[in-house]
């Protein structure tokens, strides 16, 4: 696990926006050894926070002491190139009116999860946070990434103008057991994982993927990014954004070979150039997050990619049974 003490959540009023999806679940099951108050975890069909007096009602109902906001609209690049105008609409809808609503019901800390999306396209590696500004993202996840990024603004805002206590985090990209592994949605992992998985059921020695291979990212795993939340949610009060990640960077190429390990696909894999590619490099530089909370990621990429595969066969399982 990563360094470090307790949270500081214990007997607390806890409040996880998007607590049902991927990396909500983590952090629910992370916050359970935490002795909270109480933790509510309300579905997108409870409580669609895009609706701004939807937002203000949830918080005077449950009257939250911490708030933790992950809900999103989320997707790989395939999604956000059909979906532009929507990532771009329900993700600052829900971070506005998360910050109003905690404004209004006094919450005593709000915790802000970005994207690494947010950074600029050419941004130099190792991406430093102060590097966040210097330049547009992406193409394809702009929309998205700079949502997101207004919600940093936004965060500092709160804080000198009405004293609102936050954080505002930067994951590199997560995978891990339960990721969105549909086809249409997925991000890189989920779909290579997907992909071997059914080659080798099907006995198929070949696997489509898009891209050159030639670009890099780096992931973390979700139980990581889980307990780095909950740090920063019991003891950060600063909302300059802080990354979140291993420091270890991966081609695609390279990624490809280390899900065929995992999933025991030996194939060839052909690469689709006519596909995005995406930023050309994205590593993080996570010396603020062992600085400012004492965190630090363990696991690696190898085992966490056993992990996931492992998890995804076994729900495949159970979904057909």
């Amino acid at each position: 696990m990563s360094v470090g003490g307790p949270s500081g959540l214990s007997g607390r009023r806890v409040l996880v926006t998007g607590g049902a999806g991927f990396l909500g679940q983590a952090v629910l099951e992370r916050l359970a050894p935490e002795s909270c108050a109480t933790v509510a975890a309300p579905s997108h069909a409870e409580a669609d926070l895009r609706d701004g007096a939807v937002a203000t009602t949830l918080f005077r109902t449950l009257r939250p002491e911490v708030v933790v906001h992950l809900a999103a609209r989320v997707g790989g690049i395939g999604a956000n190139e059909r979906h532009p105008a929507v990532f771009w609409r329900d993700n600052l809808l829900m971070g506005v009116n998360v910050l109003e609503a905690a404004h209004r019901a006094g919450v005593g800390r709000l915790v802000v999860v970005g994207t690494v999306c947010a950074y600029p396209k050419f941004t130099e590696v190792p991406f430093r946070e102060a590097d966040l500004w210097n330049g547009y993202p992406e193409e394809t996840n702009a929309p998205y990434g700079v949502a997101k990024r207004a919600l940093a603004v936004g965060l500092d805002a709160y804080r000198r103008e009405f004293g609102l206590s936050s954080a505002f985090l930067l994951p590199a990209n997560l995978y891990g057991p339960r990721d969105d592994f549909d086809p249409e949605t997925s991000h890189v992992i989920a779909a290579m994982v997907r992909k071997c998985v059914e080659a080798v059921d099907a006995k198929s020695d070949r696997v489509a993927l898009w891209g050159t291979g030639r670009p890099s990212r780096e992931f973390l795993f979700v139980r990581d990014a889980a307990d780095a939340i909950v740090r920063a949610a019991g003891s950060i009060d600063d909302p300059a954004p802080m990354n979140l990640g291993t420091g270890q960077e991966v081609t695609m190429r390279d990624l490809a070979s280390l899900v065929a390990e995992a999933t025991g696909f030996h194939g060839e894999f052909t690469w689709d150039p006519a596909r995005p590619d995406g930023q050309p490099r994205r590593t993080l530089d996570t010396g603020e997050a062992r600085r400012r909370m004492a965190w630090q990621a363990s696991t690696t990429l190898r085992d966490g990619l056993r992990e996931t595969v492992a998890w995804f066969r076994a729900d495949r399982g159970t979904s057909a049974g």
